[in-house]
């Protein structure tokens, strides 16, 4: 249902879009500079590339995960007490979360971190650092697990998937309009597509992508908080709290890299219109008063 809302969404933003050039007359104004776009084919074309980057980004990101992330799986039969814990605890809280069991991994790393990822919820990759587990007590890793947990249960890396693919869908189509209208009426090219097609479309891209994304963060910052209560739920409020606490005190942990860091358990950025998490304190105060 998720996915067929979200491409229902897509499907109708585009239409609405047709309609809104159609009605301001603006196919006719290209084509009257000598443009002659076609808008239609252009939203299509737009929405296979948007919609395929974003879902084989998706369909590679446990692999992409073991290889930039170094993450060993734990194979059967665990060879440590801490491996056959940490299995025992993913596979508890599986069953409570009414999902199949993921494969469970480590990664080396100083900072307490951990995040999910995969394209099926009853197939992903769960895996947290030695950092965490040598800084965090039991309970606090069982939080972070159901943290964790929650963001495969909600089917997050599928919803993420599919935002990003709309916002990819559009980027691009604006960028390529802004790269014909430029490459036409301020470089006069007539026949083709000159070099300023190109190089304003990559330009416009970039810039367009950086706004979008501000989009983006804010839906990964909304899922956090969803998170903390399907952790606190599976876990335990207090244990949640003092989970994120223990996040505080280590705060100089760096991010995970790329869309890895929308799965973590900790985030940040530069400022908090391009976090992928929400601050701290503010994930606390949500526990504390029960939201």
């Amino acid at each position: 249902m998720r996915i067929f809302l979200f491409l229902a969404t897509n499907v109708a933003i585009m239409v609405v879009i047709s309609i809104v050039f159609s009605l301001l007359g603006l196919t006719g104004t290209l084509d009257a500079q000598g443009i002659n776009l076609d808008l239609n084919a252009l939203l299509i074309v737009s929405a296979v590339i948007g919609m395929t980057g974003s879902f084989i980004s998706l369909a590679l990101s446990k692999w992409t995960a073991k290889q930039t992330m170094g993450v060993q799986v734990i194979e059967q039969p665990p060879q440590t007490q801490t491996e056959q814990w940490l299995l025992a605890l993913v596979a508890k809280q599986a069953q409570q979360a009414g999902i199949g069991m993921p494969e469970v991994g480590v990664f080396e790393a100083p900072e307490a971190n951990a995040f999910a990822t995969g394209m099926n919820k009853n197939s992903a990759l769960v895996a947290v650092s030695t950092g965490l587990l040598q800084n965090m007590d039991a309970d606090e890793v069982e939080a972070v697990i159901g943290h964790e947990m929650t963001h495969v249960a909600n089917g997050d890396m599928v919803t993420m998937a599919l935002m990003q693919g709309v916002v990819n869908t559009f980027v691009y189509f604006f960028a390529t309009v802004i790269g014909y209208v430029v490459d036409r009426t301020v470089f006069k090219t007539e026949r083709g597509n000159g070099p300023a097609y190109y190089i304003v479309q990559i330009v416009a891209q970039i810039a367009l992508g950086i706004l979008a994304s501000i989009l983006v963060m804010w839906f990964s910052r909304r899922r956090e908080f969803r998170a903390d209560a399907g952790g606190a739920k599976l876990a335990g409020r207090e244990k949640m709290i003092a989970a994120l606490r223990a996040l505080q005190r280590g705060h100089e942990a760096q991010d995970l890299p790329g869309q890895l860091a929308a799965f973590g358990i900790n985030g940040g950025g530069m400022s908090k219109l391009f976090m992928s998490h929400p601050p701290l304190e503010e994930r606390i105060a949500a526990l504390q008063s029960g939201r």
